[in-house]
């Protein structure tokens, strides 16, 4: 009897320990990013089915980035069933792979509709909430964070500790978002979607952007935009910032506006790889999207887009951002394979992304 009862005492002082362990985590995670030399290095990705080999992460490691950002359907949920997606969570958690990303670096990250809930859904999803609630607990979100504090899972975090001020954008492209216009013009467009004519419709809804006015004023020389579908590239039919043309104006106006510069795009979902390049008109700078997709998932073929630099990236990819501070500082743009082998590489003169 005193054997069992000193085994019940142990586990009670195992459970109790756990839970005050995730509590202070969770409240005291250090929200400052630690920078030990003039490189800062941000990899990224998106795509990630959980019940398939993560083992492209073990490449990712070998870079030792500062911060990793997912960039939205980092599982496959699906479903209106919070149990099932909690689960399908769980089920990445518990992958060796994702275990050593989660222990050696910082994460971040925002979400598609397949870990938002459901196959291209924006704010008709009926359990957005509840999905968010899953969503913070699993990416540790501390419990005084803003994020929960407003609907919607958009967000703003700063490397403090660079010559150089960056400011990382989290934005929610599913919470508030209206629907897409489905194609009925196939001589003109093509895949799943054309461009809506409803000017009323939106991507960020408004609380969003006027939010995101705020954090463009704020003083920064970099701005990394995390957004889980592209911006820069050409339509192509598929879900994207082309499939409302009015509010992608009105993110270029807002920049131009704000006079916000640095700003620079990492997006994913289209399961390739590449980097576009919005051209530069007189009265701005070029906007880069570097696309990361996807870590596990991959796409037969891939559409045509005249802003793209270099090549496609039809597998398995992560992307790489490597910031060089000095006199002059300088911004390498990489789509990476899992074999470690660097597909596509572009660089620019932070002075380039400037008014």
């Amino acid at each position: 009897m005193k054997t069992t009862g000193f085994i019940f005492f142990l586990i009670f002082l195992v459970i109790g320990f756990n839970a005050c362990f995730n509590k202070t985590a969770l409240n005291n995670q250090n929200r400052e990013f630690k920078v030990t030399s003039n490189t800062y290095r941000i990899a990224f990705g998106s795509c990630s089915k959980q019940t398939k080999s993560q083992k492209i992460l073990n490449t990712v490691l070998q870079y030792k980035p500062d911060l990793f950002i997912y960039l939205g359907d980092n599982i496959y949920g699906d479903t209106r069933d919070m149990d099932v997606l909690r689960s399908k969570y769980e089920k990445l958690g518990k992958k060796p792979e994702f275990k050593r990303l989660r222990y050696s670096t910082r994460i971040l990250a925002v979400w598609d509709d397949h870990d938002f809930g459901e196959n291209d859904a924006g704010k008709e999803y009926p359990f957005k909430e509840e999905s968010k609630e899953i969503f913070l607990e699993f990416w540790r979100e501390p419990l005084n964070s803003d994020r929960r504090k407003h609907k919607g899972i958009y967000h703003v975090e700063w490397v403090k500790n660079l010559t150089k001020k960056i400011q990382i954008i989290l934005l929610d492209t599913r919470t508030f978002r209206d629907h897409l216009t489905l194609k009925t013009d196939s001589l003109n467009y093509k895949n799943d979607y054309q461009p809506t004519i409803s000017p009323d419709s939106t991507m960020l809804g408004k609380e969003q952007w006027n939010w995101l006015e705020k954090q463009f004023r704020q003083k920064a020389d970099l701005r990394i935009i995390a957004s889980s579908n592209q911006f820069s590239h050409e339509y192509n039919g598929w879900e994207s910032w082309t499939n409302m043309p009015h509010e992608r104006q009105k993110m270029l106006n807002l920049i131009e506006k704000t006079r916000a510069e640095g700003v620079v795009f990492l997006s994913g979902d289209v399961h390739w790889g590449e980097i576009s390049k919005e051209p530069r008109t007189d009265s701005r700078y070029p906007i880069y999207d570097i696309t990361s997709s996807g870590l596990t998932q991959d796409w037969d073929s891939t559409e045509p887009n005249k802003n793209r630099i270099g090549k496609v990236v039809r597998k398995n990819n992560f992307g790489l951002l490597e910031i060089n501070v000095g006199r002059n500082t300088f911004i390498t743009f990489k789509i990476i394979n899992k074999s470690n082998v660097v597909e596509v590489e572009h660089k620019i003169q932070l002075s380039d992304l400037t008014f």
